[in-house]
């Protein structure tokens, strides 16, 4: 699941009560093209779902990708990834301490965190995270000063050994300068919410 270099697909929170089947369809096909393209990593990250939608969503998606390789990670809801078959959970910087998850959950279960400074991917190292995202790299929607791609470069050397990856505004013209920092790979969501980029990723970053 975290062979560099990793392409990490993060729904886009869009799933809710009145049109849950239709999200559900979509998100599980990205999840197999996902899996079909040896993507590493798949994240669940629909807040407006209640704990049994989310569940359900999530055992479906483990369903359709059980055996390829493809680990499914629920965002902020260790429980639910957990009672659902998923490969772990990604914490939100404000989230759950890794540490705390790791000793509920066990050494086994997979724990990404959210990082955007260096201190961040500090505690998130130290905490026992299996690996963090970094972001916003560049530019995107609502998410602040991006980082650049020299602040990525130093994250990446300073925490060298702890898997880096880079989220926000990364495109897939921008996958070999982003991956020659070093980073172990590029996660995203407006430019990997489609089966066709999502094999578009996969194929450029072999």
């Amino acid at each position: 699941m975290l062979s560099a270099p990793i392409i990490y697909p993060i729904t886009e929170g869009l799933a809710e009560a009145s049109n849950f089947d239709e999200q559900l369809a979509r998100i599980r096909a990205n999840a197999v093209a996902a899996a079909e393209s040896g993507v590493g990593l798949f994240q669940i990250r629909e807040k407006r779902l209640s704990a049994r939608s989310l569940f359900e969503l999530t055992s479906s998606v483990v369903s359709a990708t059980k055996g390829s390789g493809l680990g499914v990670i629920v965002n902020g809801r260790p429980d639910v990834a957990a009672a659902a078959g998923a490969a772990g959970v990604h914490l939100p910087a404000n989230g759950l301490p890794a540490d705390a998850v790791r000793t509920a959950f066990g050494s086994g279960f997979l724990i990404g965190v959210s990082c955007h400074n260096e201190d961040e991917l500090l505690a998130a190292k130290n905490g026992v995270a299996d690996f963090a995202t970094f972001s916003p790299v560049f530019a995107s929607p609502g998410k602040g000063e991006p980082a650049g791609i020299e602040r990525l470069r130093a994250a990446v050397e300073k925490f060298d050994g702890f898997p880096v990856i880079a989220l926000g505004g990364v495109s897939v013209n921008d996958l070999g300068q982003v991956l020659a920092t070093g980073a172990a790979g590029v996660a995203g969501i407006r430019a990997l919410n489609t089966p066709e980029r999502i094999r578009e990723f996969a194929a450029r970053a072999k």
